[in-house]
């Protein structure tokens, strides 16, 4: 016998591997996704109405309902329960601006140890950092460019 092609073997690795990898579940995982995103927009919503309740208009709740549906999600990142429901839903639990708050607060909770200069205010922004780089630089953008076409 000859040599063998290494390519074949890698191919037939491959292939094997293929094989044996478990498929995810993405209808079930969409799905979890689509529910529990939808459930935090319509707690976001439940909130928004409250404040308008309270003789707000619907752009002056907006603020106010921000600052709670972001607090919500950092109180339950602290107890550790946004986690696990990241766990279960995926982008779920990600794409509201609750995922944004989460963001923020688990690298702080991991990097406390380290200080709270090198630790929590260096390491804080690490995930959303870019987020709020780019919208900053975007408003400014869209500012200047609604200020030059108001002139």
């Amino acid at each position: 016998m000859g040599a063998q092609d290494p390519n074949l073997d890698k191919k037939l690795y491959y292939w094997r591997v293929q094989q044996k990898k478990p498929r995810p579940p993405v209808i079930r995982n969409t799905l979890l996704a689509f529910t529990v995103g939808g459930l935090i927009c319509v707690l976001g919503q439940a909130v928004l109405a409250f404040f308008q309740s309270l003789g707000m208009t619907a752009k002056e709740a907006a603020g106010p309902t921000a600052s709670v549906m972001v607090f919500l999600g950092a109180f339950f990142t602290g107890l550790g329960w946004y986690d696990e429901l990241g766990k279960f839903a995926g982008a779920g639990s990600v794409v509201p601006i609750t995922g944004f708050a989460n963001s923020i607060v688990s690298p702080a909770i991991e990097f406390k140890r380290e200080g709270f200069v090198l630790g929590l205010g260096a390491r804080m922004f690490s995930v959303a950092g870019p987020v709020l780089v780019y919208g900053t630089v975007t408003a400014v953008v869209v500012g200047i460019i609604y200020w030059l076409t108001k002139l």
